[in-house]
């Protein structure tokens, strides 16, 4: 499943290398992501921001009003990619057949 990543700014030089940011890491760490930039002022407002660049993943607000780090993407990419189903170390078990 991809990850939805949003770019909310209107073209300022931040909210393009924010975008610039979020393409590299996507690239860099070979994630299944679609990235869109949102650029109509109406739509940025259905988010309730106020202040761009702002960063959305799977239709949440993550970063808002500042440049995120190439680090603090990549975290933020990582905590919102699926689950490989085959990973069983969350459950506590010993034994690799128990869920």
């Amino acid at each position: 499943m991809s990850i939805a990543i949003k770019i909310l700014g209107t073209g300022c030089p931040k909210c393009k290398q924010t975008t610039a940011v979020v393409q590299e890491v996507v690239t860099e760490n070979n994630i299944d992501a679609t990235i869109e930039k949102v650029e109509d002022i109406m739509e940025i407002m259905k988010y309730n921001v106020m202040s761009t660049p702002a960063v959305v993943i799977n239709n949440e607000i993550k970063i808002k009003g500042r440049v995120p780090s190439k680090a603090e993407i990549t975290s933020l990419l990582m905590e919102s990619s699926p689950k490989k189903d085959s990973d069983v170390s969350d459950c506590g078990c010993s034994e690799s057949n128990c869920c």
